[in-house]
This record gives structure tokens, sequence and C-alpha cells, in this order.
């Protein structure tokens, strides 16, 4: 009797439980309702884009010299300018080579000269009277030329003692110091002019299509053209600064190697001698840009919407997806600019996992009820 009332407690709680479930009410069940991917879409509108073009280069001055002496002799005197990184007025004597030898080759070219004149004055005299043959009187006028010719080359020879160049500029390197024989060739140093710098800029062949470059007949004709505006920027002294430039050429060929175009910047007085702000030396690396031409008709859409590097997603006015190729023309940080759209068309801007062509889509307007469709614009680029 014990083992069945045992046995039988078990059994009686498994009744019970079974029967208190059954007597709870089933939950209400609700219908199931397949949502269409939401997304979010732009209007796009056509505008007109002034692209900028990036390059960068390396600043270099316009017009370099290397010095050399025309005349043998010991250099007797070096201003105290003419020493790497010395400014220097236009004319003014950076060297002076011994002119002793040539201060007496002009006299000497001098005195020959009053004889020849002596000797022609005479010779015109007496074939004015008769006394003198044709030929010694042209004998004469040869003597008096060749003695001003002389007399010219000796002076010039004396002014060449004088080591002095037509610009104002910086001495990069002296080669050559006090004391020192030189002969005609002789390397004295290298300098160049601070009233403008350069810089190469290479420009790919896409580039080439936003900017306006200046024709190569405008700079045969005019030694130079106006062309886009630059501007460079690299660090000085631990802070970006800029400089204003103006793209004055290109140098006419492609590069063989790299396959660029380089178009030449110039910068007006970068040492800042005449002029306020900050100087820009020779040699300074710089980054540079410039302002692109005018190109209308374009589309902007944010370069996460762009797909596969040319393909977009647009909505038709059924809330269906439709998958399209567009012509991407550029691309910056933010935005993508393409042809092949319609104004008023709707692209999709949020990311869709396995989009597929002629889907069924809502946008976060739909779900709100407002609207069928709800859009936001990219305002105009300024």
């Amino acid at each position: 009797m014990r083992i069945l009332l045992i046995l039988g407690i078990p059994v009686l709680a498994i009744a019970a439980a079974i029967a208190m479930m059954g007597l709870r009410e089933e939950p209400p069940k609700k219908e199931r309702v397949d949502l269409d991917p939401l997304v979010d879409v732009i209007v796009l509108e056509a505008r007109t884009t002034n692209f900028e073009v990036r390059s960068q280069g390396t600043i270099r001055p316009k017009t370099e010299t290397i010095l050399s002496a025309e005349v043998s002799g010991t250099i007797s005197s070096i201003s105290p300018k003419f020493v790497a990184g010395g400014v220097f007025k236009a004319n003014e004597i950076l060297m002076r080579i011994d002119p002793t030898n040539y201060k007496v080759a002009v006299d000497q070219a001098e005195a020959l000269v009053a004889q020849r004149q002596i000797e022609y004055d005479g010779a015109r005299k007496l074939r004015s009277q008769g006394y003198r043959a044709e030929a010694e009187y042209a004998s004469a006028v040869a003597a008096l030329a060749s003695a001003k010719a002389e007399h010219v080359r000796s002076k010039k020879n004396l002014q060449r003692t004088y080591i002095r160049l037509p610009y104002e500029g910086i001495v990069r390197s002296k080669e050559s110091d006090l004391g020192q024989f030189v002969n005609p060739g002789t390397r004295l140093g290298v300098t160049f002019a601070t009233d403008i710098a350069e810089v190469r800029l290479p420009l790919t062949d896409l580039d080439l299509a936003f900017v306006n470059l200046p024709e190569a007949i405008d700079v045969a004709e005019a030694g130079g053209a106006d062309g886009p505006a630059v501007v460079l920027f690299a660090m000085r002294k631990g802070q970006a600064t800029e400089w204003p430039a103006t793209i004055v050429r290109t140098e006419g060929v492609v590069d063989e190697k790299s396959r660029v175009t380089y178009a030449v910047a110039r910068v007006v007085d970068p040492y800042r001698l005449h002029s306020k702000g900050p100087a820009l030396p020779m040699g300074t690396f710089v980054s540079a840009r410039i302002k692109g031409a005018a190109v209308s008709g374009l589309f902007r859409i944010p370069n996460s919407a762009v797909r596969g590097g040319n393909e977009l997603l647009f909505v038709d006015a059924d809330n269906t997806l439709r998958i399209r190729q567009v012509d991407i023309i550029r691309s910056d940080s933010e935005y993508s600019y393409f042809r092949g759209a319609n104004e008023g068309e709707l692209a999709v801007t949020s990311a869709l996992e396995a989009p597929i062509d002629g889907m069924a889509l809502r946008t976060s307007a739909d779900d709100d009820g407002s609207s069928k469709i709800a859009t936001t614009e990219i305002g105009d680029e300024g």
C-alpha cells in the first residue's frame, strides 16, 4: 500500500499540470506582414561646377646663372654679399679681377688710336692735294679702324674684370675666393634672380579636361599668358602657409615616362623683398590647388551611394528599384559628379545589401505616411 502511494503522487502531479495547461488561453495570432526595404533618396539637380585640380611641385628660380670668368687674372676683391645666401642688387659689384693689365691695354689702345688718327688726317690732306695715291689713303683708313676696334675690345675686357649681374638676386653657391687666379671659363659661383619663381605642376590627361591652360600660340606671341589662378601651400615654421600664383604656360610635351603634362605656375617676389608676407624659398616642396574650368550639366551624389565605380540605384515613380550605370566625371573627398541621369530623378543614398533591379522599396516618408516619396535635396555649389 505504501509503495502504491509513493508511485501515485507523481502521476497525480503530472495529471494536474496537464489539466492546468489545458485551461490556459491561447495568445492572439498576428498576421505576418512582409515589409519592403526602407531607403533614403535625393532629388537629382543639374548644376554648373568649378572643379579644383590638385598637384604638387618644387619651387625653382626662373633665372639662374652660373658665373664664369671672361678674362684671366687674380681675384683682387670680393663683396661681403658674395656668400651662399647673400642678397645683392642689380649691377652691384660682387667680385673684381685685378684690372692692372687691362687698364694698361686701354691706355695703349687710346695712344694707338691717336697715332692712327694723325696718320689718317695727313693721308687725307695729301690725297686731296694730289700727293698721295689712293692705296696709301685706304691703308690709313684701315689702320685707324683697326686701332679703334682694339680700343673697344680693351675697354670691354676692362669692364669684364667687374663681376656683376643685371638682376636682383641671391647667391646660391660661392666657388672661388680672394687671391685665386682664374682663366676665361673658370667657374666662380651660382646665383639666381629673386623677382620671379616657378613651379612645375604635373597634370594628368583627366586633369587637363578641367583646366583652361594657356595655348602655345599665346605664350609664343606674348612670352607668357595669364592662365588659371593657383594657390600654393606648404608648412613653414610649423604653420600651414599659402602663396598666390598663376599658371603662365605649359611645357608643350607629354612626359614619356609618367605620361603627364607639366604646367608652369609663376610666383612674383617669392622672397618678399618688395612686398609683405611669408617668403617662399627656392627648393620648397609645395602642394597646389588650381582653379578649374566650369562644367555644366552635372549631377552630384555622395560617394557612399556609388557602387562598383560607376553604378547608382534609382527609384522610379512606382517605388521600384532601378540599377543603372552612369558616367562619373570626377570625384572629391565627399561627392561624385556624373552624367547619365535626368533632372528630378531620385537616387538612393542608403546602403542595400543585395539590391535587385525591379524590387519594391519604401522611402522614409512612406514609412511615416506623410507622402509617397521622401527626398533630401543637395544644394547648389557656392
